[in-house]
Formats: C-alpha cells, sequence, structure tokens
C-alpha cells in the first residue's frame, strides 16, 4: 500500500509532521516541547529518529513505519518501531496503536500498546480508521449488554445442567481461561474426565512460573474440577455448556483492549448477582467505578497497587490495565504484572476467582495472597505500595477482624460496628508505620461518611492524624445492583500527609453515572442520543476533572474544610441548583427517606 492510500485510509485529518518530507522528527518534537531527546540505537549504531507516519487523536497516537517487505529483517523493523513507542510515551503519554506497512503490498503488523507478544494483534490484517484505533481503548456499549444477556442465557443453563450457584462463576471462569488459551474438546471420543484432565493441563501450563503455583492449581482442582457437580456432568452437559462459553462469551473478551477488559469485568460481576444472594457481605465493585477510582488515585506505569480485601480482583484488573497501557516497552509490562500488582483475599473461592481473572489478562497474578491483609502486615510492607484501592466487607464477622478491635465491641455485636473503616484506619496506620506515601481509595457505605459520633466519628479523627482526607464522592443510589443493597460513598485519603496541613476537601455529588436498572441485566450503560456514544465516558471525564480542578458547581460538588466530626458528604455543604429541582425531585426525596426510615427501624409514635 502506497504512503497516499495509508494517509487516506487512516485519516488525513489526524495527520501530524514537522519536516519537509512528511516525516515525523522526534528530536526535533522533544526540542520544541522542551525535552532532552537520547536517541535509542540498534546493533550496528544507527539511530532511531524520524518515524514515517504519525496519526493523533482523542489522546490515541497512531505510529506508522513503512518498509517495502517488514517480514525481511522484522526483528529490526519491530526494535525501530518500538523505539518511536518508547519516544511517543515519553513525548506525549498518549496510548499507543504501532503499525508495519509494506509498500510492495497490503501486508500489515498491529500492536495495542507496545511492541511485544502479548500487544500484538493478529486478527488486525488490514488498516482501519483513526476512530476505530481509538475504539480500541474505549468501551463498546452494545457488546457490554449483548454479553450480560449472554450471561443471562448461561446462568439459566448451569441452572439446567444442577451447577449450584456458589461453584457457577469459578466453573465458568476456569472454562473461558481453558478456551482462551487453546483447550480442545472437539474430539468425539472424549469423556468428562479427560476434558478435566485437559483443563487442568491447561491450567498448569499457565501457572509455570507462578511461586504460588501449587497451591493454586490444588484451589482450582478442589473447588472447582474435583468437585462432584462437575464431575457428575455427563459429556453432552460438559460440551453444551463449554460451547456456549466458547460462542457466545469468549468473542467479546479481549485482553489486548480496554473494551475486553471491560467485557471480562463485566461478565464476573453479572455473574455474580447469582452468587451468594444470602450474603449481604459480598458487594462486587462495577467495572466503570473500578476504572474511575484507578484513575483518581493517578494509577500510572510506576504505580505499586495493593487491594488488601480484593474480592474477584476488578480493582486489580483495572489497575494493570491502566499502568500497562502507560508503558513503553515490555520490559516496563513484564516488570507491572510481575512486581506491581498486589491482592489479599480471605475466601478460598473468590481467591480462586481473582487468580483466574488475572491469568485472563495474560498474569499479574503472582502477588495475590489468599488470607487476611490483618495477618499480611509484613507482606504488605515489603510491596511497599503507593495506591490503595479497596471495597473492604461492610458487615465484617469477628473472625474478620483483629481480634484487639473486635475487644473493643459490645458483647452483643456481631458485625464490625465501623462498616469496613477499620479496614482503612489499619492499612493507613500500617503504611505510616513505614513512612510510605500512598493514595488510597475506598468504596464505604454512606453511613461512615454521616457518622459524627460513636466508632465511625473515632475512627475518623484518627486517620486525620496522619492522613488528609482529600476527596468524597456520593456514588449512584444501588450502585452495587443487583447484588448487595448498600448506599456507597468514595473516600480518597492521601496516606503519610496530615489533614491539617492541607485541610480543604473536595466533595463531589457524582449520583448520575448514566447507567439505567434494566429487568434481568442488573444496571446497564446508556447511550447519548446525540452523539451515539455511551454517556458514560463524558461523565466520567466530567467528575475526573472536577475533583481534579476543585470545583465548586451548585447541586454537583463542593470544597470544604472538614474534621473527623463533621458529615463527610457534598450533600452537607454543596449549593442547591434551583433551577434544575422538579417536582419527581421532591417525590424521588421524599420516597428515599421514607425508605430510609423504615430500612434502621425507626418507629413513629404518636403523641395522641
Amino acid at each position: 500500500m502506497i504512503r497516499a492510500d495509508i494517509i487516506s485510509t487512516i485519516g488525513r485529518d489526524c495527520l501530524t509532521s514537522n519536516i519537509e518530507n512528511d516525516e515525523f522528527s522526534y528530536p526535533k518534537a522533544y526540542s520544541q516541547a522542551s525535552l532532552t531527546f537520547t536517541p535509542i540505537r540498534n546493533r550496528s549504531g544507527r539511530a532511531f529518529e524520524k518515524l514515517d507516519i504519525r496519526f493523533v487523536n482523542d489522546n490515541v497516537t497512531v505510529l506508522v513505519e513503512t518498509k517495502q517487505n517488514f517480514h525481511t529483517g522484522l526483528d529490526d523493523a519491530k526494535e525501530q518501531l518500538s523505539a518511536y513507542v518508547e519516544y511517543e510515551k515519553a513525548l506525549t503519554g498518549n496510548r499507543i496503536i504501532a503499525i508495519l506497512a509494506n509498500t510492495t503490498n497490503d501486508d500489515v503488523m498491529v500492536w495495542r500498546g507496545v511492541v511485544s507478544d502479548g500487544d500484538f494483534m493478529p486478527k488486525e490484517t488490514a488498516l482501519r480508521t483513526i476512530n476505530e484505533y481509538v475504539d480500541f481503548y474505549t468501551s463498546k456499549i452494545n457488546d457490554k449488554e449483548k454479553v450480560m444477556q449472554n450471561t443471562y442465557k448461561l446462568n439459566e443453563l448451569l441452572h439446567r445442567h444442577s451447577i449450584p450457584e456458589k461453584l457457577r462463576s469459578q466453573f465458568v471462569g476456569t472454562c473461558l481461561l481453558a478456551l482462551k488459551n487453546g483447550l480442545d474438546y472437539s474430539t468425539p471420543t472424549l469423556t468428562p474426565a479427560q476434558i478435566r484432565t485437559r483443563i487442568k493441563e491447561v491450567l498448569e501450563s499457565l501457572l509455570n512460573s507462578d511461586i504460588n503455583k501449587a497451591e493454586k492449581l490444588a484451589l482450582l482442582n478442589r473447588n472447582v474440577l474435583d468437585d462432584q457437580y462437575v464431575r457428575q456432568m455427563n459429556i453432552a452437559a460438559f460440551r453444551e455448556i463449554l460451547t456456549f462459553i466458547e460462542t457466545n462469551i469468549l468473542p467479546f473478551i479481549n485482553d489486548k483492549s480496554t473494551s475486553g477488559q471491560d467485557l471480562l469485568n463485566l461478565f464476573f460481576v453479572t455473574f455474580n448477582k447469582y452468587v451468594g444472594k444470602s450474603d449481604k457481605n459480598q458487594a462486587f465493585t462495577p467495572d466503570h467505578i473500578t476504572d474511575f477510582m484507578a484513575k483518581v488515585v493517578g494509577v500510572n506505569k510506576r504505580s505499586v497497587v495493593l487491594d488488601p480485601c480484593c474480592g474477584s480482583g476488578s480493582f486489580l484488573v483495572r489497575a494493570m490495565t491502566q499502568a500497562l497501557d502507560d508503558c513503553a516497552t515490555a520490559a516496563e509490562q513484564e516488570k507491572v504484572k510481575k512486581k506491581q500488582i498486589f491482592g489479599i483475599e480471605f475466601d478460598e473461592n473468590i481467591y480462586g476467582l481473582a487468580t483466574t481473572n488475572m491469568l485472563i489478562h495474560s498474569d499479574g497474578n503472582s502477588n495475590i495472597r489468599r488470607g487476611s491483609c490483618f495477618a499480611l502486615a509484613d507482606w504488605i510492607k515489603e510491596a511497599k505500595p503507593n495506591a490503595v484501592l479497596m471495597n473492604p466487607p461492610y458487615n465484617g464477622q469477628r473472625i474478620h477482624l483483629p481480634e484487639k478491635y473486635v475487644k473493643t465491641w459490645p458483647k452483643d455485636k456481631k458485625e464490625d460496628p465501623s462498616k469496613g473503616f477499620y479496614f482503612v484506619k489499619y492499612i493507613a496506620e500500617l503504611l505510616n508505620s513505614e513512612n510510605i506515601t500512598a493514595t488510597l481509595a475506598v468504596l464505604l457505605p454512606v453511613a461512615c461518611a454521616i457518622g459524627t459520633s460513636g466508632e465511625i466519628a473515632r475512627i475518623k479523627e484518627e486517620i486525620l492524624k496522619e492522613n488528609t482526607l482529600k476527596a468524597v464522592f456520593t456514588l449512584p443510589n444501588e450502585i452495587f445492583y443487583p447484588g448487595a443493597s448498600a448506599s456507597a460513598c468514595c473516600m480518597v485519603f492521601e496516606i503519610g500527609k496530615k489533614h491539617e496541613d492541607n485541610p480543604f476537601t473536595f466533595f463531589g455529588y457524582y449520583k448520575d453515572d448514566g447507567f439505567k436498572k434494566k429487568k434481568n441485566l442488573g444496571r446497564v450503560e446508556q447511550i447519548d442520543i446525540d452523539t451515539g456514544k455511551s454517556r458514560w465516558i463524558e461523565i466520567e471525564q466530567k467528575w475526573l476533572d472536577a475533583y481534579k480542578r476543585n470545583e465548586v458547581n451548585d447541586g454537583f460538588s463542593a470544597v470544604q474544610k472538614v474534621s473527623g466530626t463533621d458529615e463527610w458528604l457534598c450533600e452537607a455543604y454543596m449549593k442547591t441548583d434551583y433551577s434544575k429541582l422538579t417536582e419527581q425531585d421532591f417525590q424521588n426525596t421524599i420516597n428515599e427517606y421514607l425508605a430510609y426510615l423504615v430500612k434502621e427501624g425507626f418507629v413513629y409514635e404518636s403523641n395522641d
């Protein structure tokens, strides 16, 4: 394909050049940006400086290096293109699509991110438009709703074949992982036992370099493949389930695109609504909220991320995705996966789910530990996290918390009186003891923000002695629907920085995330009629911009100086935008208040 056709296909409007023959000179670009340019050289000493074709749109840069035939000397061509990716990352920080293109035919090779085997996209055999390449990094709403529908159908299929609810997520995740990595179940004479053996072999190969391999294999075997309900399935049922997953779930899973990451987390969150309906202690975080929180704490390739209550691993997956997108080389990506993602999960079954989730996303599971964060203090200190993302249990039982804390509870108290806040206090004190500075974002019940007395107020005051409350976001009602019913807020702390030194806190009334409840599907992303895009994409940017700029907007955000004895919610400090109030708003508020009174057990007593 000639140069003019390449430019026409991708999009001339987004073409950038800075020298006469339309190439892009990185030394010149660095000079204009007041940056120091250090050339990367190949083995013979040749410096790579000028890229053939460069396109930029919406924080995504498409780099195209043309050759007569890149198949001849492919390693050298990849080395050259990799250098340009590294330059671009340092220059703009943009997300990258890197392309090798032949000028003698239409052959192309495409990488999303860095030029490595992990980011290579083998199915991309023809050039696309710049907008399509931008879509590699954005969510595709129709696909999301489709996978939710397919997950609902899969649940019915598993129910029909007597797979119990508590087993379903881990069983489907294990099958999905095996299928993604080449499981062949097509031989007509295979028995269920032989299929299970093949799945085990795939798992063993994936965990080959993992230091906790034996433990994880034993767990997946015991809790999934050796479970009596799985073992009793006949071959027809096993094939039907695998075929459904391969046909209706696997096509949506693409760990080389952000949309694929979103869809996989959406799959786990949607499916987990069928797990432990009676267990109000488990509230799985929606993927779009994990994305928002990871951006709030500024996760990048230098972040060392900890989730001390990681559940199915949604925060870890999202953090790893954002960190990998910031990397410029395969070596940086490998470092993120192996040394910068840390998670802890107490529940054995959910721990297995987290391991599977991270494996589906091309490793990153090595530093997930099973146990209690209270028993792994030394391990956390050794990790030295500078970014903490967490959604602790809101109704922790006595067995889940340290004895020294449990002893302070009233004798008749069965659940954590802090509603999960104690986890934040513990992690903050742990990091402070090692002089580790970090940004911590946590999901907690609104009751933790409202509390101005008792255990919650005491914890709030203690946290602020050594740490700053940077922001609190009031999140949409029923954010965990159709799972837990808790109303939640997101608190952001700067660990190791005393609140009194920077006392102003940003408060956001972030009630509208552009999602609506839909029967049998949960909360579903909505499309903007005018733009045809997901409403959440624009809403998330609005949320982030207001937070970063400390904006004060009536009915939306406020900035206030608070202490541990104050309410930590935007509703207490923002001004009302009366121009937007309707009669329905008033009715909704009354309904919500009455529902709250009923839920909390308040009884009206007449004086008559």
